[in-house]
């Protein structure tokens, strides 16, 4: 069990690097897709999407974070 904590610490440590990377690049498509169509100028689209992806939680909920709650807490017997 205790050969196993180092590797399950490395997996953890790479898929939370994965999802940053991944959110990274969403981020930067949607306002590539924003300023190529020259919907808004380049600044506006920055906004536009940093100011979205923080108010997201107020109309999508927490039910993602919640659900990863509740799998990642250990029962109690």
């Amino acid at each position: 069990m205790h050969d196993a904590l180092p590797y399950l610490v490395g997996l953890i440590v790479v898929a939370l690097g994965f999802d940053f990377l991944n959110g990274l690049h969403d981020a930067a498509n949607s306002i590539a897709t924003i300023v190529s169509t020259r919907v808004l100028p380049p600044q506006y689209a920055v906004f536009w999407a940093a100011s979205f992806n923080f108010i997201a939680f107020l109309f999508f909920g927490l039910q993602v974070a919640q659900t990863w709650e509740r799998a990642s807490s250990c029962p109690t017997s």
